[in-house]
């Protein structure tokens, strides 16, 4: 990943990591807050493959499990998104682009990525961790990520070809 590439993928980051904890989590009646940095890091793992879409996991999971209000160990939103941002870059990339794979890609990446942050808890003993109190959370979870996804990845998307245009071929 270029330098200018990755700096705005940080700047994406920390603006998803703001908008997720202070503008969505007072929002949002349920105890469930959409994923925009889960999204983000699917976004960059659909558009520049799976290391860039790892490294932008560990990077956003980072912001996040250091960002307020933190009740959990540091390094599970970090694995997690990392996790999710590598599926996310295996996904071919050949094909055109469509929002029923985008949705399809999303809504599998977020409930492993939710799954794998749900589980570490309930391996490392966190208080209120249980498997019956995570199944729902995880499937809300999911489904408010797909709907912000289908917003949210044509706009990284977007936003990634402008900041490193595909080379034109001269004849």
């Amino acid at each position: 990943m270029a330098a200018r590439r990755a700096a705005l993928v940080v700047g994406v980051l920390v603006a998803a990591v703001i908008v997720q904890v202070s503008v969505l989590a007072p929002l949002v009646p349920t105890a469930v807050v959409p994923d925009v940095v889960l999204v983000v890091v699917v976004a960059v793992g659909l558009c520049s493959g799976s290391t860039d879409g790892a490294w932008a996991g560990f990077v956003g999971g980072l912001l996040l499990d250091v960002a307020p209000p933190a009740d959990h160990l540091l390094g599970r939103w970090a694995l997690a998104m990392a996790i999710a941002g590598f599926l996310a870059g295996t996904v071919d990339r050949g094909s055109r682009p469509s929002w029923l794979s985008d949705a399809a890609t999303i809504g599998a990446t977020a409930f492993v990525g939710l799954s794998v942050f749900a589980l570490t808890g309930l391996l490392l003993g966190e208080p209120g961790v249980t498997l019956a109190a995570a199944l729902p959370v995880v499937g809300l979870a999911v489904v408010y990520d797909v709907v912000l996804g289908l917003a949210i990845v044509p706009a990284v998307r977007t936003l990634l070809a402008r900041a490193e245009p595909a080379p034109r071929v001269r004849w």
